[in-house]
């Protein structure tokens, strides 16, 4: 009942959110709803979807309610390879997202199994997993800060706009692009919903009920950095979805996997659009990037989790 309240909720959120803002009228009435509220709308239902289950799956493969792709190192991985070729592209030419969504992959996988390598230590605790993050992420901003530093003056502007984290767009382009490679990982992940919650008591008794271990590892970070990187190359990192809405899911329906990762899908759409409707509101005649709204929603919720963890 509380799961189907939820989605119904999430629905009727995405609905109400493409009419936020300045009212729709005049001549190019049609223009503004279909090729600018819609898209935009719909590209944070792929983009908070994508990261909600991301931070539920990251959750449960490392065991740790303070894994997300933000605090292990995944979306500082992605920012610095999307970064990376943005540098190297150059301002004269605009990359293919294709080409940003490739190198981003790349960064983010190579955060996540630096991170997974720790984790899959035996003897890591949970603020080991953590550091490890923090030194990973800490790693992946100050190479990204280096490369801004010897692009040009047209690139730095770009890349200073992109890494705040950003959805609007004019058409559907660049969701046709995107929404592939984040339904594949998005289907990926829910098909490992089993062997995750073997995995959740124990992964040697997860190995005894027949889990094979390493590959839903493997498959976990390797589809869930694909969905990240995609999503970071198309409208920039945006923090924290992955960490409020796995636990807002736990509090409202409990912990079982098989329930929470596919609410955590909409419930991450859902949040997104609405911080992202916040963000054209919440100052007169001005939008802010929806990176800076979440970042300002998840920053307090990540020291009351860590309290909370302690107690």
């Amino acid at each position: 009942m509380r799961a189907a309240l939820i989605v119904a909720l999430a629905l009727a959120l995405l609905a109400v959110a493409t009419f936020v803002g300045p009212s729709i009228e005049g001549p190019h009435a049609d223009f503004v709803l279909w090729q600018l509220r819609v898209p935009r709308v719909l590209a944070g239902a792929v983009v908070g979807g994508t990261l909600g289950l991301v931070g539920a799956v990251f959750q449960a493969l490392f065991r740790n309610g303070l894994a997300t792709p933000d605090t292990v190192g995944t979306t500082a991985g992605a920012t610095l390879g999307a970064l990376a070729s943005l540098a190297l592209g150059g301002a004269s030419r605009a990359l293919p997202l294709p080409a940003l969504t490739a190198t981003a992959f790349v960064g983010a996988l190579a955060a996540s199994v630096i991170v997974a390598v720790v984790a899959a230590s035996g003897r890591a605790r949970m603020q080991d997993v953590l550091l490890a993050g923090i030194a990973v992420t800490l790693a992946a901003s100050a190479l990204a800060t280096g490369l801004q530093l010897t692009a040009d003056v047209p690139v730095l502007l770009a890349a200073a706009q992109w890494s705040l984290g950003h959805l609007p767009q004019v058409g559907y382009r660049g969701l046709l692009t995107v929404l592939p490679l984040a339904a594949i990982s998005a289907f990926s992940l829910l098909l490992q919903t089993r062997a995750l919650q073997a995995m959740a008591i124990g992964e040697e008794l997860a190995h005894a009920q027949g889990v094979d271990v390493r590959r839903v590892r493997a498959v976990a970070l390797g589809v869930g950095s694909l969905g990240v990187a995609a999503c970071v190359a198309w409208c920039g990192p945006i923090a924290f979805v992955g960490l409020i809405v796995p636990h807002l899911v736990r509090l409202a329906v409990g912990s079982a996997l098989r329930v929470v990762l596919p609410l955590s899908l909409v419930l991450g759409a859902s949040f997104l659009v609405a911080c992202d409707a916040l963000a054209r509101v919440i100052l007169q005649n001005r939008e802010l990037p929806v990176g800076v709204v979440t970042a300002a929603l998840g920053a307090p919720a990540l020291v009351v989790l860590i309290a909370r963890q302690r107690a």
